[in-house]
């Protein structure tokens, strides 16, 4: 059975317009136990389903009275999506998320991924389970940070990050969030299962812990995978091991997110994998002011999960994050137009970040805050209401 189901176009259709654009036309492009694989959470997908309706919850001012042209407080008087992370500068508060496996939708997989990233000056978190080599993908993307999934072995790990330094990446996140996978029903009912042709090749070759021994009885799950998941000892261990900037994927809780900035690590991805690891998860969005709150203004943080809409991306911002991360439309960019269709995605987003950004009266990142809510939640009420107007 081949992986794609139809050939990516070589140009954008004129009625995709919009990443809900993307997703719609996806489902021609690729297999249905694949596309099920794509755009399905876990269990039952509430947490799938929160991650939508709650940015759609969300309510925005439109401000009518503004001179975007001469805000004091934009770069120079001159509006902008600039913003900064770990001393560098974005043009757009967009990253592409890590997504495994690319090659399930288009046989340049990462590597058109790639070209898209670069055209459009975004930053790209490459995957440990990408399939193509991560030195490649660095070297095409020209931006580019390195995405850990823990492995066993020290060593592997060691590996992996001095592969990301050599490549020129330019941040390590480690993933922290999926220790073991989540029950994806929706994947396993249409009978996905990864073809052998798709090869994980960063972790081939590398060093291998020796296997566990399992009683009888003993849960694979809570004594085998659980038991080489990461523990405080190992992150500490990791924060050693690199001079780069070091983020944790997949943080929710802000007990978690001090504790990981107490180790030293310089970031945070606030992340429920899409609604793929465990179901009833809240929405990324909902626990992003806590966590904010926890670690105080000064620390980066990203959010995923969700993001569709310049609006949505806005949003995020104004309730504390630095920048946002897209997953899934990279997949149905790239199943459609290759890296042409991943470049229009975020072509688009930065397009409605603009919009959004004009008629909420904010002429630059900075002037993103509670204030553009008309509905924020309660626990940053009081830090809007000293914001003040804008």
């Amino acid at each position: 059975m081949t992986h794609i189901q139809t050939q990516a176009l070589s140009h954008i259709p004129s009625d995709i317009v919009s990443l809900g654009d993307y997703e719609r036309v996806a489902a021609d492009f690729i297999r249905r136990d694949i596309l099920e694989y794509i755009n399905g959470g876990v269990a039952d997908d509430s947490t799938l389903s929160e991650n939508r309706s709650v940015f759609d919850q969300l309510k925005l001012y439109n401000r009518i009275i503004s001179n975007l042209s001469s805000d004091p407080c934009s770069d120079n008087g001159n509006a902008s999506t600039h913003t900064e992370l770990f001393g560098r500068t974005l043009t757009h508060p967009l990253l592409l998320s890590p997504v495994a496996h690319q090659q399930l939708v288009h046989p340049q997989g990462e590597l058109a991924t790639a070209e898209a990233a670069r055209a459009m000056n975004t930053p790209m978190i490459i995957s440990t389970l990408s399939n193509t080599p991560l030195a490649q993908i660095a070297k095409t993307a020209e931006r580019s940070w390195f995405q850990l999934y823990w492995q066993p072995h020290r060593g592997a790990n060691l590996a992996l990050i001095k592969q990301a330094e050599d490549a020129g990446c330019e941040a390590i996140v480690i993933t922290l969030d999926a220790p073991v996978n989540g029950l994806r029903n929706r994947a396993q009912r249409a009978g996905f299962r990864l073809p052998d042709s798709i090869n994980e090749v960063n972790l081939m070759g590398l060093p291998q812990a020796p296997a566990r021994e399992l009683n009888p009885g003993d849960s694979i799950v809570l004594k085998g995978f659980m038991a080489d998941a990461p523990n405080m000892e190992d992150l500490h261990w990791l924060r050693q091991q690199t001079s780069l900037p070091l983020l944790a994927k997949g943080v929710s809780h802000p007990a978690d997110a001090k504790q990981l900035i107490q180790l030293g690590f310089n970031g945070l991805i606030i992340s429920n994998h899409g609604g793929r690891t465990l179901d009833t998860l809240p929405a990324s969005i909902d626990l992003l002011p806590a966590i904010r709150q926890a670690v105080g203004k000064d620390v980066p943080l990203l959010l995923d999960s969700g993001i569709r809409r310049g609006t949505d991306v806005i949003k995020a911002l104004s309730l504390g994050a630095n920048a946002v991360c897209i997953g899934r439309p990279q997949m149905w960019g790239l199943a459609v137009a290759g890296a042409l269709g991943v470049a229009h995605c975020l072509k688009i987003l930065k397009e409605e970040i603009e919009v959004s950004m004009a008629l909420c009266g904010c002429a630059n990142i900075q002037n993103i805050t509670p204030a553009i809510l008309v509905n924020p939640p309660a626990s940053i009420h009081s830090r809007a209401h000293h914001l003040g107007d804008m």
